[in-house]
């Protein structure tokens, strides 16, 4: 009897990924096949096949892959809780719908209206200009600088001197009513809906009045809200409510409200950084027909708005 004897191996290979555990799963698996030749008779032979061995070999690999798994809330906003919270309550104290009264005023822009000193978008955008870099715009922000660092040092001596300064600074009647009359307002409807430990006590040192940019800082400082941010939206609110004033008396439509908003842009910033750099020396207005329009508006005829 003669034996032969031929083996072949037949590799199978199986690929699997597994997500998102990052899992290869490699199955290879053998078979050895075995034929058999057995001869009866010189012209019979029979042929047996079988399967000998079957190997089954499964390793696990893990994969070093990047997923995309959810990004944290904190991290998507790039702000931090408190950097959100105070970014919520400036957006809300400084907006034109926060209850304070200020679309009642004009700073005077009524009374330049009336003279002819305002009669489009052009002159309108270079007063108010004037009175933000070198009016009242900029001695309003250096008045909220030092307020807001007076409470947030807690000096007391500082923080009265201030606030009696500012309330003198304003140079009419009717101004010193709009700025009065919003300061507290603010402070009564923040305090009410924003209770904050230490309020009262620093209002309480102020000894007297205290006008809008005072109170603006008082209330930002309270809450622990950074002076810059504060800053540049108290800049915003005043500059938008003048120009809605403009809006209304010249009159002027919505696009170019807009446009004389976006041409005001650096001046703002330019404001914000110099006040924040500013001392109580550096306070001075040189915008003496802006002082004049608020003067002068009390004695006007026919008028719309309070100051």
């Amino acid at each position: 009897m003669r034996r032969a004897m031929r083996m072949r191996r037949t590799p199978t290979h199986m690929v699997r990924m597994i997500m998102p555990r990052m899992i290869m799963v490699i199955t290879i698996t053998t078979v050895i096949t075995i034929t058999m030749m057995i001869p009866i008779t010189p012209a019979i032979t029979i042929i047996m096949t079988s399967t000998a061995i079957t190997i089954t070999t499964t390793t696990i690999t893990p994969m070093l892959m990047t997923t995309s798994e959810p990004v944290p809330a904190d991290a998507q906003s790039g702000m931090t809780a408190d950097e959100a919270a105070a970014l919520y309550r400036l957006m809300t104290w400084l907006s034109p719908t926060f209850p304070v009264g200020a679309f009642s005023y004009s700073s005077g822009i009524e009374w330049a209206v009336e003279a002819g000193d305002i009669a489009d978008a052009a002159s309108l955008r270079d007063w108010l200009a004037a009175m933000l870099t070198e009016g009242s715009g900029f001695c309003d922000a250096v008045f909220l600088a030092q307020a807001h660092r007076a409470a947030s040092m807690q000096d007391d001596v500082a923080l009265r001197e201030i606030a009696e300064l500012a309330a003198a600074f304003v140079p009419s009647r009717e101004r010193q009513l709009e700025t009065s009359t919003q300061g507290r307002a603010f402070i009564e409807i923040a305090r009410s809906a924003w209770a904050s430990d230490g309020l009262d006590r620093t209002i309480a040192a102020c000894g007297g009045p205290v006008v809008y940019p005072i109170a603006v800082g008082l209330v930002s400082a309270a809450h622990a809200i950074p002076v810059a941010p504060t800053m540049h939206a108290f800049l915003h609110a005043l500059v938008s409510n003048w120009i809605s004033a403009g809006a209304r008396l010249v009159p002027l439509g919505q696009t170019d409200s807009q446009r004389i908003l976006a041409s005001l842009e650096a001046d703002v910033v330019l404001t914000a950084k110099r006040a924040l750099a500013a001392s109580l020396d550096d306070l001075g207005s040189a915008t003496f027909r802006a002082d004049l329009a608020s003067l002068r508006h009390e004695a006007q005829y026919t008028r719309l708005f309070r100051s």
